[in-house]
């Protein structure tokens, strides 16, 4: 898993919930249960686009398995394993 990837992915998060006006339930850690860190359907929805226009790419359209990551790690990983090359 390459550090900016992680990063970027990190500080995206962070502005999304900082525009909802949703703050964090605790510090963003791997083992952070996404369902708990204070982030609704919409906003993961904003955070899938946005880091789309970031990154350029939705590791959530290119995979052909329907797949929600349950942890902070889950998901920088689903990122990491779906990165064009």
């Amino acid at each position: 898993m390459t550090l900016d990837l992680r990063t970027a992915i990190e500080t995206t998060f962070h502005s999304v919930m900082e525009e909802s006006g949703m703050g964090l339930t605790g510090p963003l850690e791997d083992d952070t249960v996404l369902l708990e860190s204070g982030l609704d359907s919409l906003g993961f929805a904003i955070l899938v686009a946005r880091l789309d226009d970031e990154l350029g790419y939705d590791p959530f359209s290119i995979s052909e398995d329907a797949y929600y990551p349950t942890t902070f790690r889950d998901f920088v990983a689903f990122y990491e394993i779906h990165k064009p090359s």
